[in-house]
This record gives structure tokens, C-alpha cells and sequence, in this order.
């Protein structure tokens, strides 16, 4: 669970829960990978653009936006590309 009177809680900010660990997405973050990997949270990536879809993770709740357009790889109705998105809402993800 996110303290939220640490510094890096940020009320504005959604929270990121990936199997089971929840931390917080900063805008400076750019993607929801970027943010993972901040926070120790690994996720196989090889393009970091959308094209592979190696990042591939299960979204469980919530929403994320694509701000460059839908990735042109293959994403299930229940999948993510965290490479490429950010979240606009408080999600849970599962990253196998």
C-alpha cells in the first residue's frame, strides 16, 4: 500500500498494483513500464515502442490511455502494453 504522506505520493496520481506490490505513477514516469522499473517491478520488454508486444501484462482493473495511438502489436481485450500506455485510473495488473 502507497503511504500517503510519503513524498513520492501524489494525490493526482494513480496507483499501479502489479502483482500484489502498489506504487504510484508520476507523470515523469512517460510510460507505465518506465514506472515499473523504477520501482523494481520487472516486466520483459524489447522494442519499448508498442511493435513487439514482449511487454505484454494482464489488466485486471482500470484504464490505461496509448498518448502515441494504439500499439501496432497484438493486444488481447484483457491485456496491456506497458511500454507504450500510462494509466488514467488506478489499475491492477498481473505481470507473468
Amino acid at each position: 500500500m502507497v503511504d500517503a504522506t510519503s513524498p513520492s505520493a501524489d494525490k493526482n496520481s494513480p496507483e499501479v498494483t502489479a502483482n500484489g506490490k502498489t506504487v504510484c505513477f508520476q507523470q515523469q514516469d512517460k510510460t507505465l513500464l518506465n514506472c515499473l522499473e523504477k520501482n523494481d517491478i520487472e516486466v520483459h520488454y524489447h522494442c519499448r515502442d508498442g511493435f513487439c508486444g514482449a511487454c505484454r501484462v494482464k489488466l485486471n482493473k482500470g484504464q490505461v490511455l496509448y498518448p502515441q495511438g494504439e500499439p501496432l502489436a497484438f493486444v488481447g481485450d484483457d491485456e496491456i502494453l506497458p511500454c507504450c500506455c500510462i494509466p488514467i485510473t488506478n489499475i491492477d495488473i498481473t505481470v507473468e
